[in-house]
């Protein structure tokens, strides 16, 4: 019985996932306009001297979050100042993670001294929109002549344990390839982390 359980558990969680579609590099990127830790609304508009966005989905909980937190407190520092900012959303339902709670958020954000903007997703539209799937999960956005597109979607880099001194940094790359007004040459990589909370219904 209890195996039964599982399966279903497991099924459910996956049928929940795939019916939000994951947004891919040329795709337009949805505006972001949602409450952060100081209870400000953050939206793009907000860095009118931004080249570009880098948005991450991340949360309290996730070991996998929690283990990328000083690698994403680092973009902000070395990317904000030339123009791509980290904006990072916690894309789960706190319903569904009691620890993920807007006022735990704050707490966090402070704890950690976030430099950057650490937003609620109330009711997961903006994860919805971006087809965000774990935590971490990263979007790197650029301001065009054609408005926001998004260049590059999936992992921070290919070191979960953040051990690799040798690690691939994805994000890094994709931003130096743009920063050089050039086409990132990998635009796409699994994300790896948990899986978005979402409210049962």
């Amino acid at each position: 019985m209890k195996k039964i359980f599982t399966v279903i558990f497991v099924l459910a969680c996956f049928f929940a996932q795939a019916q939000y579609t994951t947004l891919t590099a040329g795709q337009a990127a949805p505006d972001v306009k949602l409450k952060n830790v100081n209870n400000k609304e953050v939206s793009f508009a907000g860095f009118p001297k931004a080249k570009g966005y880098i948005v991450v989905f991340t949360c309290n909980t996730c070991p996998y979050s929690i283990a990328y937190e000083q690698r994403i407190i680092d973009l902000n520092k070395k990317y904000a100042k030339v123009g791509y900012p980290v904006i990072a959303i916690n894309p789960n339902d706190p319903a569904a993670s009691v620890a993920d709670s807007f006022e735990e958020m704050k707490k966090l954000s402070k704890k950690k001294k976030y430099t950057f903007p650490y937003l609620f997703d109330k009711g997961q539209a903006v994860t919805n929109a971006y087809g965000a799937m774990k935590t971490p999960h990263i979007f790197i956005v650029s301001n065009t002549g054609k408005g926001r597109i998004i260049e590059y979607t999936g992992a921070i880099d290919n070191d979960t344990e953040g051990t690799n001194i040798n690690r691939i940094r994805y994000a890094e790359d994709v931003i130096a390839s743009l920063m050089k007004n050039e086409k990132p040459t990998v635009t796409v990589t699994k994300a790896i982390g948990c899986t978005v909370k979402r409210k049962k219904s």
